[in-house]
């Protein structure tokens, strides 16, 4: 049986339609699914804001001292150093240490392994992280799911997405986006310090995003 050059043509391009749909569902299910808020902002705002589930801690001396800060000058970026672990399980070891009273620490963000952001202290309050910066700052813990301290696709996104906002919120400018290494020459976050290259594209990308958005708005 002859098929005329015409029906095939109809043929192919019909497959290849149903497969560009077929492959664009599955793009928007697998991004669905792993719920990151760099990709899929809460439509609530519209000033760029990434879905942030606040949780905040309750107000004791251990994490959340409910001191007031100075003026924001510098957003500090962290990493959590306990490979695997989660932005969820990191904020609850931050509101158990009013009970075990074993150290002074807290955040004010946790940014988890599936992009997820959750809010610890309010961003006028100090958080213990940042040592002398802890009064001018504003700190972001940063989950990792390798020893190596690197941030996967779903935490980086969000985590640029987070601190561009921030800087724009808070008319923090980018290039004082530092790290805590920079404060105190502690290897933190680690692939960060250890990269300089990956520090520099971070920061590049945050600027990026800042650009983006103010010309989006």
């Amino acid at each position: 049986m002859n098929i005329k050059k015409e029906d095939r043509i109809r043929f192919a391009g019909c497959v290849f339609i149903l497969i560009v749909t077929v492959a664009c569902f599955l793009f928007r299910a697998f991004y669905n699914g792993r719920k990151s808020p760099y990709f899929y902002p809460d439509p609530a705002y519209d000033d760029g804001r990434p879905y942030i589930d606040v949780q905040l801690l309750t107000p004791n001396p251990y994490s959340r001292p409910c001191i007031a800060t100075d003026t924001i000058t510098s957003i500090v970026i962290h990493y959590v150093g306990n490979p695997g672990s989660t932005a969820q399980g990191n904020r609850d070891y931050f509101e158990n240490l009013q009970y075990t009273q074993e150290t002074y620490a807290s955040s004010n963000f946790i940014v988890g392994l599936e992009g997820e952001i959750i809010q610890c202290i309010p961003t006028n309050e100090i958080a213990y992280c940042s040592n002398e910066r802890n009064i001018n700052s504003v700190s972001v813990e940063v989950c990792h799911e390798t020893a190596d301290g690197k941030f996967n696709t779903y935490t980086y996104g969000s985590l640029v997405n987070l601190t561009g906002w921030l800087c724009m919120y808070l008319d923090v400018p980018p290039d004082q986006v530092i790290r805590h290494y920079d404060v105190t020459g502690k290897i933190c976050p680690k692939y960060y310090v250890e990269h300089e290259d990956a520090w520099k594209k971070f920061i590049r990308d945050v600027k990026l995003w800042i650009r983006t958005e103010e010309e989006r708005q």
